[in-house]
Formats: C-alpha cells, sequence, structure tokens
C-alpha cells in the first residue's frame, strides 16, 4: 500500500473544503427527503396510486443502502478523492434523469441508479473532512458537517412542496444540478494533491449481488407485504426466505472470503457495535416521521404540500445554533448525556404528538412539538457518530462510516416502509370500528341523515361526506398510536446508549 500522509488542511482551503464537502451530504439527505411531500404529486402526474408512488422514495434508499458498504472497498482502490469526485458527478447526472423521466417505471429506475452512485458521498464526506481536519478539531468538524445532515431534511420538504405548488416535480431533481457542479469544482479546487493511499484490492461481486438480493427482497416484501395480505401470499413468504437465505449465504461467504466487502474488525469496537446500535434504532423511527408527518397534514387537514413542509421546518431551528457548540465544547461532556437528552426530548415530543393532534388542532399547535425536537436533533447525529468513531484510527474512517451509513440507510427505508404500513392497517382497523356505528339505530346517524336532507342534500351526499370524515379520523387514530409507539422506544433505546464506554473521541490512537 502506498502510505500517504498531509498535514492538515488551515485557512482559506479548510473553509472550502468544509462548504463543499458539507454540500455534498446536504444535496443527497436533500434529495432523500424533497419528495416526501411530493409523493402525491409526482403519482398523480405519471398516473400511479401513492403506494406505488411510495417507491420514489424506497427505490432510493434501497439502492443507496447496497452501494453504501462496498465504499470503503473502492476508496482504498481507486482513493477516497477520486471516488468521492465520481459519485457526485454520477448523481447529478442520474439527478437530470430522474427531472425528465415520463412514467414511473423510468423513475423509480433512475431513483435505483441515483441511489447507487451516491452510496459513496455521506462516508466519503465525513471521512475527508476528519482526514484534513486538525486532530483536536475533529469534533467541530463533525458539528459542522452535521448541520447539514440537520437541516437538509428540514428543507427539503418545504422546498419539495414549493415546487409541487408552483413548478413541475422534475425540479424536485433538477435542482441537484448546481449544487454537483459547484461541489465538484471547490473539492478538486481544495482537495488538490491530497488524495488519500490505494492499494490494489478487489471487489467481491459474489458477496454485493448477496447483499443486493437480501436487501432488495427485504424491501420489497416490506412495500408490497400490505397490499398482498403478508404471509397470507407465496409471494411474501417467498421474498421473506430468499432475504434471510442470501444474510446466511452472503455471512458465510464473507467470513471465508479475503476480499471482503465489509471489515469485520469493526465489530470488535464496542463503541462501534453500540453507536451502529443506537443509529439504527432511532433512525427507524426517525425517518418513518419524516414522511408520516407530510402525509398527515396534507390528507387528514388539507394542507398543501409547501404548507406541510413549513409546519416540519421549526426542528431545524434550534439544531442550527446548538450544533456548532456542542462540537466546540462537547468533548467537555460524556456524549452518554447528550444522547440521553435527545432520546429523552424525542420521546416526550412524540408522546406529545399522540395527545395533541385532533381534528381541531391549529398550525402553532402543529410547529410547537417540531420546535422541541430540534433539541433533540442537535443532540442526536454529531454525539452518536462521536461514540461509533470512538478509538478508530484515521484508515478506518472510510470503512466505519460506510458501514455506520449503511445501517442508518437501510434502517431508514424499512423504518419509512413500516410506518407507512402500520399507519395503513391500523387506519383500515379503525375505519371498519367506526363504521360499525353507522346504521339507522345510532339516533346521532339518524340526525345526522335529516339535517343534511333538510339543507337540501341526498342521502348518498350525506354518507359520502361522513365516510371521508370517519376516514379521516382513523387516519389520525393511527398515526397517534405510531407516535406513542415511537415514544415508548427511544425510552428503550436510552438503555443501549450506556452500555458505551468513554473516552468519545475521534483523534487518533
Amino acid at each position: 500500500m502506498n502510505k500517504i500522509t498531509y498535514l492538515p488542511l488551515t485557512g482559506i482551503r479548510l473553509v472550502v473544503a468544509t462548504v463543499a464537502l458539507s454540500l455534498a451530504t446536504f444535496m443527497q439527505m436533500l434529495d432523500s427527503t424533497i419528495s416526501n411531500v411530493a409523493i402525491p404529486t409526482i403519482s398523480g402526474a405519471l398516473g400511479s396510486s401513492v403506494d406505488e408512488g411510495t417507491w420514489v422514495i424506497t427505490s432510493f434508499g434501497v439502492a443507496n443502502a447496497i452501494s453504501i458498504p462496498i465504499t470503503g472497498r473502492l476508496a482504498l482502490r481507486f482513493g477516497e478523492l477520486r471516488l468521492f469526485i465520481a459519485s457526485v458527478s454520477l448523481f447529478s447526472l442520474s439527478s437530470l434523469c430522474c427531472g425528465l423521466a415520463t412514467n414511473l417505471d423510468l423513475l423509480i429506475f433512475f431513483r435505483v441508479v441515483q441511489g447507487l452512485v451516491a452510496g459513496p458521498l455521506i462516508p466519503l464526506s465525513q471521512s475527508l473532512l476528519l482526514r484534513n481536519y486538525p486532530s483536536e478539531k475533529r469534533n467541530l468538524a463533525l458539528a459542522l458537517w452535521s448541520v447539514t445532515v440537520i437541516i437538509a431534511p428540514i428543507f427539503g420538504p418545504i422546498i419539495g412542496g414549493y415546487i409541487c405548488d408552483n413548478l413541475s416535480w422534475g425540479w424536485i431533481f433538477l435542482i441537484n444540478l448546481p449544487f454537483g457542479i459547484f461541489v465538484i469544482i471547490a473539492s478538486m479546487l481544495s482537495l488538490s494533491g491530497r488524495e488519500t493511499e490505494t492499494a490494489p484490492v478487489k471487489i467481491n461481486f459474489i458477496a454485493l449481488s448477496l447483499l443486493a438480493l437480501c436487501v432488495g427482497c427485504l424491501q420489497i416484501m416490506l412495500d408490497k407485504g400490505n397490499d398482498l395480505d403478508w404471509f397470507n401470499s407465496n409471494l411474501v413468504i417467498c421474498l421473506a426466505a430468499i432475504s434471510f437465505a442470501s444474510l446466511i449465504l452472503y455471512i458465510i461467504y464473507e467470513y471465508t472470503s479475503e476480499d471482503r466487502i465489509i471489515d469485520f474488525t469493526l465489530f470488535g469496537y464496542r463503541n462501534f457495535v453500540i453507536g451502529i446500535l443506537s443509529i439504527s434504532g432511532a433512525y427507524l423511527i426517525y425517518s418513518g416521521a419524516i414522511v408520516l408527518m407530510p402525509q398527515l397534514l396534507q390528507e387528514v387537514y388539507g394542507y398543501t404540500s409547501i404548507w406541510a413542509g413549513l409546519a416540519y421546518s421549526p426542528i431545524g431551528l434550534m439544531p442550527l445554533i446548538l450544533a456548532p457548540l456542542i462540537g466546540k465544547y462537547g468533548n467537555r461532556m460524556d456524549m452518554r448525556l447528550l444522547v440521553t437528552f435527545s432520546f429523552l426530548v424525542y420521546a416526550g415530543c412524540y408522546y406529545w404528538r399522540s395527545i395533541a393532534f385532533n381534528p381541531d388542532i391549529s398550525f402553532y399547535a402543529v410547529i410547537i412539538p417540531q420546535f422541541f425536537q430540534g433539541f433533540a436533533v442537535a443532540c442526536f447525529f454529531l454525539p452518536l457518530t462521536t461514540i461509533t468513531l470512538s478509538g478508530l484510527s484515521p484508515d478506518k474512517f472510510a470503512s466505519a462510516t460506510s458501514l455506520s451509513n449503511f445501517f442508518r440507510t437501510l434502517s431508514g427505508s424499512i423504518g419509512t416502509s413500516l410506518t407507512m404500513t402500520l399507519w395503513s392497517r391500523r387506519d383500515s382497523l379503525h375505519h371498519s370500528q367506526l363504521v360499525e356505528n353507522v346504521n339507522n339505530f345510532n339516533m346521532i346517524f339518524n340526525n345526522y341523515i335529516s339535517t343534511f336532507e333538510s339543507a337540501g342534500f341526498t342521502e348518498n351526499q350525506a354518507l359520502s361526506y361522513l365516510n371521508s370524515i370517519i376516514e379521516k379520523q382513523s387516519l389520525l387514530i393511527s398515526a397517534n398510536e405510531i407516535f406513542h409507539l415511537s415514544s415508548l422506544i427511544f425510552l428503550t433505546l436510552i438503555i443501549i446508549v450506556w452500555f458505551a464506554k468513554p473516552p468519545f473521541n475521534t483523534t487518533s490512537n
């Protein structure tokens, strides 16, 4: 291996590199959430159902999760900087193709391509940032980087909503082009001559194929399970069996192969394992809520796309203020305390929603929990990333960050599918229970029909209106149940965090 070391960057080059690498993360995170509020618009424009439109989100997530684990191997083979530039370039090109797609199948295909080439973006932006910062300022570097991770999901729904209400849906993806061009130019200028060490490693395509088969079948099962009545369907059973068998074969093949995709030695680091479990569990809930909230506001309360995005946006106010402070002074605290505070606030905010969301809730009552949840978000990404990377040497950063982001992305995609499936199933249950009270023996129902008929409505019109009220009520009850369950899960995750062992730093050992 060609061992290469460089002095940390300083001055304007460090500033430009930080902006470029952080913006690359912002670009991908924005793309992951900007379509959340646009699913109804995209589905309508391309002549598909909302359920089918959800594949625009999950197809990207699955493809992204599949490509992330090989980032470490590709970076070692070609160099982190070269791979980063290539990834940004291909991501921008595939974004152009997504924006020009003329049907849902074509859009999903290019979203898969986009997800595959985007795999190295986040782990390499982290790794390159840490490599080029002085060791004593790496927590600050992670804090600056984490701001983009925090604010992108906030701006995503707002920008997506504005585009849906005022422009063609294709601009949801075309907006990546100017970001991509800037990142490419800024990275080449600021990081010129600072390529990482390379080695003639091989990519284990058999293991990669098994991993893709495992994750792909799992995601299809989760997306289609609700429509096919889960394990009453032979297709779902078959997908589950293939996914499980592929996972077992993948693990066996990886352990017996010299060209491993995953650096299994990372699982020997206690803090890495605890960090992965915490991030995955938290992101499973967090990502599900990011998709659920805009659709709940649009379908139940009649919000437009942009107002649904604005209602979610206050969550980003406190992280913008607190993240740099945590990066500068957080090393003086036990990171477990920060994560515990984060999870407690998450639990409190989700419980708050579960009891506050009612048919008459005001816009301000919607955004207040979002504001307080910002405290949780600010104390979430940076401390958990620091715990995950603590005790690792810089040469393991690329593999560690890629594996961490693999689990984060996969859990986020699974969380989205599980949340929407649970919402749909509980909606059907509550709808059927509420409809049982709609009969001629119910005096309230009879008075309702009489009131509408006296106002000039037919019985069918009155029943249709009543059904829409029942549907909104059942959707709301189901969402509140999910919020309540989310609160309990975050409380449980606190226990896991305290198995991590100090000290927590990202300096070389």
